[in-house]
């Protein structure tokens, strides 16, 4: 007869994760870190009206613009506007 080790006797093994959630809701692959007036962004917090970035987009902000990459519309504009 051969001996089993506890560790290949079958059974049951408790397996720990870290897991990680993110606030991405779907679409969010999609979407850009838009370039607007800080001013406008200030207001909109406070009202709830949307805004409207350089390249025409109208929304209201509510995501943190860090997880998004930066629109390339937005980018153009801007660069253009600084010379």
């Amino acid at each position: 007869m051969v001996e089993q080790s506890e560790e290949t006797r079958g059974g049951t093994a408790t397996i720990e994760r870290t897991e990680t959630t993110q606030s991405v809701e779907a679409g969010d692959h999609e979407r850009f870190a838009h370039y607007v007036q800080k001013e406008k962004i200030m207001e909109s917090a406070l009202s709830g009206d949307p805004v409207i970035a350089l390249c025409g987009k109208v929304w209201t902000p509510g995501r943190d613009p860090k997880k998004f990459p930066v629109c390339p519309e937005c980018k153009e504009v801007y660069e253009s506007l600084m010379g």
